[in-house]
This record gives C-alpha cells, structure tokens and sequence, in this order.
C-alpha cells in the first residue's frame, strides 16, 4: 500500500489544484499537511515583525477552511506549528511515507526549506508540479534564464503562443489515511502575538477557498461588477471598486486558471469590453513578475537592485515611523496607510503613492517600504510585492500625493480613515496645513515637508475651497 504526503504551501485549495489530484491518483492512502512556518513571524531590526497579525489571521482562516474542505472529501490536515524541515521527516517516520507531493516553489526561502527537506529524506519521493501562474511554466515561449525585461516583450508573444491549462476538478474522494485526525491551528502566542494584539486583526476579506470562490462569482456574474472594472480600479473605497481577488491568490484560495476561465465564461454570456481584457491583463503581469523574479533571484531583494543602480536615500527612522503610523500630515498617504494597518490591504492607487512619496519624497530605503508592505499586506505576493517596489524605486515615474488626492477626489476616503479630519466637509481636508482654522482645530499632524513640486495641485485646492466660501 502506497502512502503519500501532501505538503499544502501556497495552494491552500481543493479545486484546481494539480498536486491534490495527483496524489490521489498515484497513492493507496494520504496525510495531508501544512507548516506555519516560525521564521515567517520573526522580528525584524526594523522593528516589525516579518509578517505581522492581520496576515497571520488570514493564514489561519484559509488554512482552517482548507481543512474543512480536506474534511468533507474524506481527509484530515495535520497543521504544523513548526518548520516543515523538523516536522515532515516526523511525518515520513511516523507513516512510513514514500511519496510527497507539493506546489513547486519560485522564491529563494520557500525554495531554501524545500532544499533541506529533500536533503533529510533521500529515500522518500518527491513530486513537484507547477500551479502558481495562468500560464504554464512549461507552455510559455520563453525559458526563465531569457525572459525579456519588459512586460510588452513578454505578455504579446506568450498571449500569440501559450493557453491557459484546463482547471482541475474537485476531487470526489481524498483517501485519506484512517489512522489521521485533524489538529487545530497553533495559537498565535507561539509566534510573538499577544491575545489582545490577535483580538484586534481585522483582515479585509474572510479567508479561505470557500470565500474566494464566492467573491469571484459575487464580482461577475451576481453584480456584473466586472463590466466597469477597468474605470473603476483606481478608487479606494468599499469593496466593490475592483476584484479584491488578489489575497486569495496570493495563498493559492483560488487559482487564476479558474478566474480566467471565469472571465471567458462572462464575456460570452454578459459583456466582454475594456475592463474583461484588463483583469486577464493583470493576471498575466502577476505571472510575469514571477517568471522575471525567477530570472533575477535574490537580487530583487537588493538596495540597488537588479539593475545595480545607485540611489541616495537620508534614511530618517522618524519620517519612517511616521510613514508606517499614518502620520505623515499627508491625508492622502496617511489615509492609506491607516488602512493597511487596520485591515492589511489597501488600493493598488494607494500603494503606488505611498511607495513614490517614502521613496522619492522622503528618501528612504526602498526596501524598508517593500518589507513593511511584506509585513502588512494580506495579499502580499513575494515576486509582485518586491518587483513593484523595485518598479517605483528604479523606473516609473514620480506620482503626486497632493495631486492624487485631488484627482481621484478622495474626500470621503480621508474622512472614513482619519478621524482626526472627518469634520471637514470641503476640499480644505485634502491639504489641512493650508487653513488655520482647519489646523488650529485638529490634532492632525503638520506635514514633515512641503515641496514645491506640490505648488500647482496646492493652488487647485486653493481656488476650489475659494470658490465655494
């Protein structure tokens, strides 16, 4: 009788995962598991942890709900409360495992503990199989070593070439080894976070596959949402401005193969228009910030980055501390960022600003911004988090928070998030420091800086609360 492990990482489903289904299809008998690996907790000398409570929330919720659905199919989930590299070979011994079947890995630390298992176990099997992205690995037009450095090089020839694979069905019954029960998901207090600190995180979505699958048919065909996506995307209130898909992704709640399918389905039935070709559009920039963080490596991670340029930052740990609070006496980027505190997400807009505004405002380490994002981020996605910031530290241009703030009239946003502001009614609360008795009245901080690349969007605030007095 042939026993095997699924080892759960980033593919915290039952539907549309391949590993799933082959395990199934070549074992007798399955323990199924997943390791809430310690290091991912740990504190950092920035002075946060690596991965902070809302994340860790979150986890917990999808991986619960993962065992449900492992539950209903006739399995249990084994959840490890500490590195699969102590707790596997436990596994392998106690089970007599021959086999183990996991999501292969595309990032150095997932990679590094895959490494160490494999080395513990060399009578045991390992079987790995690509799930991550829309694409194949295999099905695309390019080898990672010569992926191209620009996405238009890469999205046309794979969009010309390459299909997404079939999805994955669910499958009907698990084999699950009779002699496994289920175990409960270790307290946070094992990882540094006290009960109250716990009581506290608010994630912004429910985790799990259950709650994905519900959002994505919630955002086509129950709202047809998805119609307006492409105008609506760069708003920041609610949850019903863009797709809210990418925390599900980001664990593998849901597979994008099943979106896209999803996707095609709504343009032959409802519309097909700007905003279907754009959320397929993002999907395919997710995959190709993994293959091209695959082609660079660690140097991603790097202050001066892949292309080894050189940057010159003042690193003031104040103006940081300020930035990470939320209290920078910038409404629109303290906004945001009081919304990542408390809930772990914030708009794509929101996160395009305040990268731009620590990096070339207030000149500070790129990379303390992308761990911090890493930290709070329930969505947080190794390759998109540290190739984006890379993006706004090396090559996109500068974005205006005050000129933002405007343009995406961001009023009732800055209200809902600073409640120090949510008495002013007119356009005076985008830039406060202007009105003495808007200042005068608030314990809202005064801005670390002015500058004077501000001036023109400051006037436009100006003329506008001028010509409603």
């Amino acid at each position: 009788m042939k026993t095997g492990l699924v080892w759960f990482k980033n593919d915290l489903r039952v539907y549309d995962n391949e590993v799933l289904c082959q395990a199934i299809h070549h074992c007798d008998r399955l323990l199924f598991f997943f390791s809430v690996e310690p290091y991912l907790f740990e504190m950092l000398d920035l002075g946060f942890r690596k991965a902070g409570c809302n994340r860790f929330k979150f986890l917990e919720q999808s991986v619960l709900n993962l065992q449900k659905n492992l539950e209903l199919l006739g399995g249990h989930l084994i959840i490890g409360r500490n590195s699969a590299v102590t707790e596997i070979p436990q596994l392998v011994k106690q089970y007599g495992i021959t086999e183990i079947y996991a999501e292969e890995d595309s990032a150095y630390e997932e990679l590094n503990i895959k490494t160490k298992v494999i080395h513990l176990l060399p009578d045991v099997e390992f079987r790995s199989y690509w799930g991550k992205t829309l694409y194949h690995i295999n099905d695309i037009p390019f080898t990672i070593p010569v992926i191209p450095l620009t996405s238009k090089a890469y999205r046309i020839p794979v969009g010309k070439e390459s299909v997404p694979r079939p999805t994955f069905k669910t499958p009907q019954h698990s084999k699950g080894h009779c002699d496994v029960t289920s175990t409960g998901f270790p307290l946070p207090t094992i990882y540094g976070f006290s009960i109250v600190e716990y009581k506290n995180a608010q994630p912004f979505l429910d985790g799990g596959e259950d709650a994905a699958i519900n959002r994505l048919k919630y955002y086509t065909f129950d709202s047809k949402l998805l119609t307006g996506y492409r105008w609506s995307r760069n708003k920041s209130i609610g949850l019903d401005y863009s797709s809210k898909l990418s925390p599900y992704l980001a664990l593998g709640c849901i597979s994008p193969r099943l979106i896209f399918k999803a996707v095609k389905k709504y343009e032959a039935k409802v519309a097909k228009n700007q905003s279907t070709w754009w959320i397929i559009f993002e999907l395919v920039w997710r995959d190709y910030f993994t293959f091209k963080g695959m082609k660079m490596g660690n140097a991603i991670f790097y202050l001066k980055g892949f292309k080894n340029k050189d940057l010159e930052f003042e690193n003031n740990k104040e103006h940081f501390l300020r930035w990470q609070n939320g209290t920078t006496g910038i409404p629109f980027i303290d906004a945001h960022m009081r919304q990542l505190n408390s809930t772990g997400y914030m708009s794509n807009r929101g996160r395009v600003n305040c990268a731009s505004y620590l990096v070339h405002d207030l000149k500070i380490n790129w990379t303390w911004g992308a761990a911090y994002f890493e930290s709070t981020l329930i969505d947080y996605d190794v390759s998109a988090n540290w190739m984006n910031w890379h993006m706004q530290a090396f090559e996109i241009y500068y974005t205006n928070p005050v000129h933002q703030s405007l343009k995406y009239k961001s009023e009732d946003y800055i209200r809902k998030w600073i409640p120090e502001l949510n008495h002013i009614t007119d356009s005076k609360i985008l830039a406060p420091w202007l009105f003495d008795a808007v200042s005068g009245k608030t314990n809202y901080p005064q801005p670390i800086a002015i500058y004077k690349k501000w001036s023109r969007s400051i006037n436009r605030i100006l003329v506008a609360v001028n010509s409603m007095d």
